[in-house]
């Protein structure tokens, strides 16, 4: 009976080392051919993306407005989550204005997990994002859903945002890809950082070299906080691309309290930029209120960022 069962086993075990190597000498045939244009089935490191440090030396400067994002600049982006009237923007965009910031950022096509949570003004609340920039001449920046949403968003906004849900819709990236707009792309909430830069290499591709990165967490088992802020990926996409990095650390936190702190961490990893969500009352917010900065909290942010900037 032993021996019978010394002989089962070494049977298993010759065909499962056949198999590994039938499986192993398929994979090495698969990958012996790279090439600098992807094929069906193929997987390109990417290293070899057009994104790739590697393709382009030197650092893309990507201009919103008068503003320019990445190089030795560090810009703020600041203001509501959801633009809920034009007297909420009014006042937030006054208030940060003249703190200093030098885009009005403000969702009006909102991706919401429950469907009954509030789902952005829509039109409405982009007629009253261009009256903000009209009046304080900040350069606007506000997501798209869809690809039908470019087109409408395109011809009256500065620059377009890719949430962190839709990092992935290769549509939407896609139709991006082809027109000649600003671009800010969120990192996906489990995204790598190879998906990451796959994903602004669709937009690279199709031939719109304006992208602006952003790293706003990622999910993992730690539950103190809304998501986890990968600071690591600062430095590690920097050397990995020429686009500009930035930092939100509203989402990545969930708490107003944690975002000065950090804010400054991004600006001393080597972030070109943060982006953070400001509100008149946070606490009356339509959304996402526990993670906006009141006034005087962005005050002191500015404030914080000042001094660092002073030294840097």
């Amino acid at each position: 009976m032993v021996v019978d069962n010394k002989l089962k086993s070494i049977d298993f075990i010759q065909k499962t080392v056949i198999l590994i190597f039938i499986v192993g000498k398929t994979i090495r045939k698969i990958n012996l051919r790279p090439a600098k244009k992807m094929s069906p089935g193929e997987v390109v490191e990417s290293e070899r993306f057009l994104v790739s440090r590697l393709n382009k030396a030197e650092d893309t400067i990507v201009q919103v407005g008068s503003s320019s994002i990445g190089g030795n600049n560090f810009t703020m982006i600041a203001g509501p989550c959801a633009v809920e009237s034009a007297d909420q923007l009014q006042k937030t965009a006054r208030w940060v204005k003249e703190q200093g910031a030098h885009l009005l950022r403000g969702g009006i096509f909102k991706a919401r997990t429950s469907p009954y949570s509030f789902q952005g003004l829509g039109r409405e609340g982009l007629e009253y994002l261009c009256q903000a920039r009209t009046e304080f001449s900040l350069p606007i920046v506000t997501e798209a859903l869809a690809p039908a949403q470019v087109h409408e968003l395109l011809p009256r906004v500065d620059m377009l945002q890719v949430g962190s849900r839709n990092m992935q819709n290769f549509a939407l990236l896609d139709e991006i890809g082809r027109v000649k707009k600003p671009v800010l792309l969120k990192r996906g909430m489990m995204a790598t950082l190879d998906e990451f830069l796959a994903a602004a290499e669709y937009i690279y591709s199709k031939g719109n070299h304006q992208i602006v990165l952003c790293e706003r967490g990622i999910r993992t088992f730690e539950t103190a906080a809304r998501n986890t802020l990968d600071l690591t990926a600062i430095p590690i996409l920097k050397e990995r691309t020429h686009l500009p990095v930035i930092v939100d650390p509203s989402h990545a936190t969930g708490n107003r309290r944690w975002v000065i702190p950090l804010a400054k961490a991004a600006l001393a990893v080597g972030a070109h930029g943060v982006m953070v969500e400001v509100h008149p009352a946070p606490d009356k917010a339509f959304s996402d209120g526990e993670q906006s900065l009141d006034f005087n909290e962005f005050k002191e942010l500015m404030a914080e960022l000042n001094k660092l900037l002073l030294v840097r």
